[in-house]
Parts: C-alpha cells; sequence; structure tokens
C-alpha cells in the first residue's frame, strides 16, 4: 500500500514591519519631509540672516588700490637695547609675493595640509563637512573644523568682523565670506591673497615673512622640507615654532610631507629623503617677536594710548631697554621649571594640577582664541629689572602667548610676601628711625582681632623669636613679627605712604597684615618699586625726536638722556 507524503508545513505570515504598514509608511515620510523643510528653511534663514545689517565684512577690501586709493604706510619697528628688531607693529606686516614668485612646493605642501580640494570646491567643501561631523560625532568633541583656504583667508583678513570663537554664527559668517571671495577672484588669486595673509607665528604673516624669519633666505629659494616646515605652523603657530619647539615642528614637518606624498605631490621615496632632511634654522634672525610677546603687547597698549594710528601707520622707531639674550634665557629657564612641576619633580612624581600644557595642547581645547587670564593648565610669570638703573631686561606674562594674552607680571594681582617689608623699614628711616634701633621680634601681646573677631597670631616661618634686635637685623633676616610691630607702630597709613612713593598703585587697606605682604598687588609694581623708576621705551621718527615715555606704574620719575641720532629713556 503507497504512503501518503505528508502535507507541506503551513508558514503563518510573520508580522508586518513599520515600512511595510501603509499608514504607518506615511506618516514617518511626512514627518521626515517636514523635518527636512524645517532644517532646510532654519539653513536658509541664517545663511540669509548672519550678514544682515552689514554684520559681514565687504570684499571690497581685497582690490587693488589705485594711483588714487590707499595711501601706502610704513609699519613702526621695535628695538631691543641692542638694536636687534624684536617686532613689527602696523596692519600689513608682510611682503607680498605674486604667485609666480611662491614656488610650487610651498603651494603644494599649503594645499596637501590645508585644504586638498582647494581647486574643487566653491569655498566650502562639503565633504570635510561631513566628515568633520562625523569625527566630532564619534569623539564627542568639537576636535575636528572644516575651514577650507578661503575661509581661512576670510578670518585672517577680517579678523575683527569674523572672530576665532568657536561658534555657529562665525563659521556661517566665514562661509558666507569665502563664498563672496571664491564669486569674485580665481582660485590662483585667492591662494595668493592666503599664501601672503596666514600668521605664521613669530610676527610673521605670509610665506616671504616666514621664510625670511626662520630661514633667512626668499620663499623662491625654500626646499621642500623648508617649505612644509611653514605649512606646518598655521594650525598653531606658537605650538610649532621651529625656533622654540624644533622637536615638535619637525614632527609636524614630517606629517605634512605625509600628506603630500599621500596627494601625489612626492614619490614615497621623496617623501622619506625629505622627512630625514635636518632642520636648520638662520642665526642671523631678523624678527624676535616670538622671544618676547608679553613685553611687545605691554609696549604697544601704551604706545598706542599716545601716538594712536601713527603706532601703525607712521613708520615710528622703537628703542626698548629689553635684552634679548637675558629674555631668551628667562623663556627657557621658566618652561623648564614649569615642566619640571608638571612632571612631579617637587611633589614625589605626581603633578598636583588637572592638566599639563602638554595635555591641553593635544586637546581638542585648543582652538586659537585668546582665553585671557584663565587657562586649565600652570602659569608662569617673570620680570627682570637692572638694578642700578630700573631697566626692564625680561618680561613674561604667561606660558602662551597665542593661547592667553593675560599678562601676569603687569595685570595680574599676587601676594608681595616679604618683598613688601622694605617699604616698612624705609618708612620708619624716613620718619627718623635709625636702623640701629632696637625692634621687639616677638610674639604679639595682645593679638590682633580680626574682622570675624578671630584672632590674627602670625609667626616665622621657622616659628622662632629672637626678641630683642636691631632694626637692620630685622629687615635683612626678614622677621615678621619685628616687621609687623614695627609697621603698626608707624602706623598702617604711612607704610601705605610709603609704599605709594615707590609706585604701588594697587589697593591697601590699612590692617596690620599689609607690614608682611598679605595684600596683593601686580608683580611689575612691586619689582619696579625695588629700583630705580625708568621708562622701558622711546619712539622716534627718522629726523626728529617724536616721545620718550615712561610706564604707567611710575610716570612721574621719569629719567632722560640724549644719544647722538636718537632719544633714549
Amino acid at each position: 500500500m503507497a504512503s501518503i507524503p505528508a502535507p507541506p508545513p503551513v508558514t503563518l505570515p510573520g508580522p508586518l514591519s513599520w515600512w511595510q504598514k501603509p499608514k504607518v509608511r506615511r506618516r514617518v515620510i511626512a514627518i521626515a519631509v517636514l523635518l527636512g523643510a524645517y532644517l532646510l528653511g532654519l539653513s536658509y534663514g541664517a545663511w540669509t540672516r548672519v550678514c544682515a545689517g552689514e554684520h559681514c565684512p565687504s570684499i571690497s577690501r581685497l582690490y587693488p588700490q589705485g594711483a588714487g586709493g590707499k595711501v601706502q604706510v610704513q609699519t613702526s619697528k621695535m628695538y631691543a637695547a641692542d638694536g636687534r628688531l624684536i617686532s613689527e607693529l602696523g596692519a600689513e606686516r608682510r611682503t607680498v609675493l605674486p604667485l609666480t614668485e611662491i614656488p610650487l612646493p610651498v603651494r603644494q605642501a599649503f594645499i596637501a595640509t590645508e585644504d586638498k580640494r582647494f581647486y574643487d570646491h566653491h569655498g566650502i567643501d562639503y565633504w570635510r563637512i561631513l566628515g568633520a561631523i562625523k569625527n566630532d560625532l564619534v569623539t564627542m568633541s568639537f576636535a575636528q573644523g572644516f575651514s577650507t583656504i578661503t575661509m581661512q583667508l576670510a578670518r585672517n583678513i577680517f579678523p575683527e568682523e569674523i572672530s576665532r570663537e568657536k561658534t555657529l554664527t562665525r563659521k556661517l559668517k566665514e562661509a558666507r565670506v569665502a563664498v563672496e571671495i571664491e564669486g569674485n577672484f580665481p582660485k590662483d588669486t585667492i591662494l595668493q591673497l592666503y599664501l601672503n595673509q596666514i600668521n605664521l607665528g613669530a610676527g610673521a604673516h605670509g610665506v616671504e615673512a616666514a621664510a625670511q624669519i626662520y630661514f633667512g633666505k626668499h620663499a623662491q629659494q625654500l626646499n621642500v622640507a623648508e617649505a612644509a616646515t611653514l605649512a606646518a605652523l598655521p594650525k598653531l603657530p606658537a605650538f610649532y615654532n621651529p625656533r622654540t619647539h624644533p622637536e615638535r615642528a619637525v614632527r609636524r614637518r614630517n606629517v605634512v610631507l605625509g600628506l603630500m606624498r599621500d596627494q601625489g605631490f612626492l614619490t614615497s621615496e621623496e617623501a622619506e629623503l625629505w622627512q630625514a632632511y635636518p632642520l636648520v634654522l638662520t642665526g642671523n634672525r631678523t624678527n624676535y617677536g616670538d622671544v618676547a610677546p608679553y613685553f611687545v603687547e605691554w609696549l604697544r597698549v601704551q604706545l598706542d594710548a599716545r601716538f594712536g594710528r601713527d603706532l601703525y601707520e607712521g613708520g615710528l622707531r622703537i628703542y626698548t631697554t629689553l635684552d634679548l639674550d637675558m629674555q631668551e634665557a628667562a623663556e627657557r629657564a621658566l618652561q623648564s621649571q614649569l615642566d619640571a612641576i608638571e612632571a612631579g619633580v617637587y611633589s614625589n612624581g605626581k603633578f598636583p594640577g588637572k592638566t599639563t600644557y602638554r595635555e591641553y595642547l593635544e586637546s581638542s581645547k585648543v582652538g586659537g582664541e585668546d582665553h585671557g587670564q584663565f587657562t586649565s593648565y600652570l602659569q608662569g610669570a617673570l620680570v627682570s629689572l637692572e638694578a642700578n638703573t630700573g631697566y626692564i631686561r625680561a618680561m613674561i606674562g604667561g606660558r602662551d602667548f597665542d593661547d592667553s594674552k593675560y599678562n601676569r607680571a603687569t595685570q595680574a594681582m599676587r601676594q608681595p610676601g616679604s618683598t613688601f617689608k622694605p617699604f616698612v623699614y624705609s618708612a620708619a628711616v624716613r620718619a627718623g628711625h635709625p636702623v640701629t634701633e632696637i625692634v621687639d621680634d616677638s610674639p604679639l601681646n595682645p593679638p590682633v582681632i580680626q574682622l570675624d573677631s578671630t584672632l590674627w597670631q602670625p609667626k616665622d616661618d621657622d616659628d622662632t623669636t629672637l626678641g630683642l634686635i636691631p632694626m637692620r637685623e630685622g629687615l635683612y633676616l626678614s622677621r615678621n613679627l619685628a616687621t609687623i610691630k614695627l609697621g603698626m607702630a608707624l602706623g598702617e597709613q604711612t607704610v601705605i605712604g610709603e609704599a605709594r612713593r615707590y609706585g604701588i598703585t594697587s589697593a591697601l587697606p590699612p590692617y596690620p597684615s599689609i607690614h608682611i605682604g598679605a595684600r596683593s598687588v601686580r608683580p611689575m609694581e612691586i619689582i619696579a618699586g625695588r629700583a630705580p623708576s625708568r621708562s622701558a621705551f622711546c619712539a622716534w621718527k627718522i629726523g626728529r625726536a617724536t616721545s620718550c615715555g615712561s610706564p604707567r606704574f611710575a610716570a612721574s620719575r621719569s629719567w632722560i638722556r640724549s644719544i647722538p641720532g636718537s632719544w633714549w629713556i
């Protein structure tokens, strides 16, 4: 008897996906269309309104001036004490070259590094935007930018209208101006403007100025390795400065050479050859603006108040008291000490802070904007005055001028501590007390009652007392208790008046603690108060003396001497 085959298994239909449900599908499509329309409208509105009311700069400034146009201006030059040029002050600190005089390796290095699709887009690289968004979403940060060469040109030519803040408004302005530039200028002209405008550190704007400052040669004479060194600078000019950070500069240069290889500008053999090329900088420096940026800015503010527009267009010659060798030594010493602190040399291998300077630079927080007085990494400051003349020989106001222009030497408020004590003894001598007069180096009795009703009972760091000692000994041993009792006997107002005589302008409350430097003052004030007051600069024009000025903190006690051919203070 034949067997009857079993019927095939019955497959029950599975549940329908949301896309197979017509009603759900229509709703999703409708929501997507509405959301897309909303985002499109929002983008269009932002794009059209960002420059409303003339909030974006006019690119008419990019057109060359004719014979009846803008008069050529001269930058003012600032010199060190030995005559070496420190910096130039002016809006046009550059030597402009036509694109034909900028060698091909220089152009290729900047294009490979900053905008590899430069000749393919119209001011905005949409593929780069998508890549940046993807990278930022993965890293949950704003680490990667998408500025094209044209967008960077817009930002550098119009720094007042287009800031460096990481905001959507700034990016939209940058993009709008970039599109307008692309619509009015050919690509080669845009590249020429960019290569003559870009900030390459050390006061150099443009490749010709940078070639002269770093390599002592014209841009036409640069080799491939030197071209890559310059192309490495726009990202972080101070961090990759080949003179102050040669190892970082070489590492970044080799990255640029790798990008040039990837873009087909170099073969693998050529890239390896130039990556092994040594970094050779000129010994005949023509500009030291990277050495003393805080000093330059400190003087610029004073000069601007005095000369106004002439400072940037009048061709002033400013002779300062700065000693460049001392300045460079001070820079190295301070940087070495701060690095040692961050390495834990003084704290059993552990850095007491949260973020080291290197960690900060390697993070996504570096964006080129000025962070003012508040930075997440350790800071330091230094001022060196010549004791017998009062000349400022070195000044450091912070660790990274590009990241924080706040000058901690002239603006910050810090407790002077024992450096304030000489003012107490000076007030005593002025009041007729001989240096042999006996003072009491013993605990306060009765102790001083503070504003919060607690007792103030100061002591010396070695927790000892010396009893009755001569006033001279109290000064050179820097005794706290003897100084406090002397100051209290003179009266706080007397001591404050004496400090004012030495140029201390910071607020000093009439409390006994001021005698041992408990009240904060500006470092520059306390340093200047320990030396004769002198000016730090003299400005003049060819053919006639213009002005010699004293620092603000000692303006009433200037001292002038004449030297044939110029004026000095």
